[in-house]
């Protein structure tokens, strides 16, 4: 493109000096001789940004200043994103040469590659893969994948921009959410309002496009789709993972250490023993240093919320937060299938522990206090870098200053 190519600004808008349009277009032709060195080497972009995502979630704990660079760098790439569609903008208002769409495009796409495959680490080590958030990372699987397939993905910026801006919407959901709670030690509710509140506004270009040409009656129908929109999402937030939470063991027992913060003995779970002994829930909960964080125990029978009990943690612990719940009082008919849904406060889910409860002693579950390591990434015992779960305690079975105060006990 020229730097000299004579352009037609509005009427009132005096035409560019030489000097200004040649500056502006030098650095445009600059920018797209290196998109065009890139483009043929773009196929390793997604998995370096993946690699980086992986790096940042495992680095979180060992080297968090270096965890927090990879992240504050993912940020980065997005404000320069934002930032150039609006220099465009603002260059185009006063007459200046913009890049061609083509080269624009090129841009947003190894942004969302990095923004996606970024991202999935987190989510596919947080995800309870027995629940709804499975969908929600597979989607995002799909999304990444889409990003990659340049005749898709090319197709859906030219043709579909509708659909276009609402997967960039999406992304920016994705970038929010992950690297908050990193960067501000910002909790997972935190982080979620904020990235839903990202969504809302970057869902605009896409609402813009689907209801022109605008007129009063659009304009009132897009301010009653937003908060509808913001509705939707928030009481789906059930099925969205928590990014920087999950748990590296669990266990059931029917007695507890304190002073070891560890599960102990074992009890077939029949309605009388329950009523003799009632049962420990424990929980180590992965969180990033510096996060305090709320989480509740949800005690359910049949699908039906039994209790309900908070605690909270605090992040950095390398076998993750040991918290528990004692359960004394069970309902007269306890018999039927248990499970204990560990949340956050704005209702994320992190992990469940389920349990049978029979007269039967070979149907009933057996609570031996055995620390179970959940299926996913974080299950994967590689040394130095998952925190392991097959042990809870330091190595000289003393607690530390992470660990959590005694729980308050059910008084049902």
């Amino acid at each position: 493109m020229s730097p000299n190519r004579p352009v037609s600004g509005p009427p009132h808008r005096p035409e560019p000096g030489p000097a200004g349009a040649s500056r502006v277009g030098a650095w445009e032709q600059r920018i797209e001789r290196i998109a065009a060195r890139i483009r043929p080497w773009s196929w390793l972009w997604p998995p370096m940004a993946f690699l980086a995502g992986v790096g940042s979630f495992f680095l979180v704990e060992r080297q968090q200043w270096l965890g927090a660079m990879l992240t504050l760098g993912m940020l980065l790439t997005w404000f320069l994103l934002l930032s150039e569609s609006l220099i465009g903008r603002f260059l185009a208002q006063r007459g200046y040469p913009t890049l061609p769409r083509g080269v624009t495009t090129f841009i947003a796409q190894m942004v969302h590659q990095e923004t996606l495959f970024f991202t999935l680490p987190f989510l596919l080590a947080t995800t309870v893969w027995t629940s709804g958030q499975a969908l929600f990372t597979l989607s995002m699987v799909a999304l990444a994948i889409l990003s990659i397939l340049d005749p898709l993905y090319y197709r859906l910026a030219e043709r579909r921009r509708g659909l276009y801006f609402a997967f960039h919407a999406q992304c920016v959901f994705l970038v929010v959410l992950v690297t908050l709670p990193t960067l501000l030690h910002l909790t997972t509710g935190q982080s979620l309002l904020l990235a839903l509140a990202a969504t809302v506004i970057f869902s605009l270009p896409s609402l813009l496009h689907l209801l022109r040409p605008m007129t009063a009656r659009r304009w009132l129908l897009m301010l009653a789709l937003l908060p509808v929109l913001a509705g939707g999402a928030w009481v789906g937030r059930i099925w969205v993972p928590p990014a920087s939470l999950w748990i590296s063991g669990s266990a059931l027992s029917p007695e507890f250490n304190v002073e070891t913060r560890s599960p102990q003995g074992q009890l077939r779970l029949t309605p009388d023993a329950l009523g003799d002994h009632g049962l420990y829930a424990y929980t180590a909960i992965h969180a990033p240093r510096g996060l305090r964080e709320e989480i509740v125990h949800e005690w359910r029978h049949g699908g039906e919320l039994i209790d309900r009990i908070p605690l909270e943690i605090q992040g950095g612990r390398e076998q993750g937060y040991r918290a528990w719940t004692h359960k004394r009082n069970f309902p007269e008919h306890s018999a039927g299938r248990w499970r204990i849904d560990v949340m956050t406060a704005s209702g994320q889910r992190i992990g469940v522990l389920r349990f049978r409860v029979a007269a039967d002693t070979a149907a009933a579950t057996l609570a031996d206090g055995h620390i179970n390591v959940p299926i996913g990434l974080p299950g994967l015992d590689v040394r130095r870098l998952v925190a392991r779960s097959e042990d809870t305690t330091s190595a000289n079975g003393q607690n530390t200053v992470d660990d959590a105060t005694p729980s308050p006990e059910d008084s049902e």
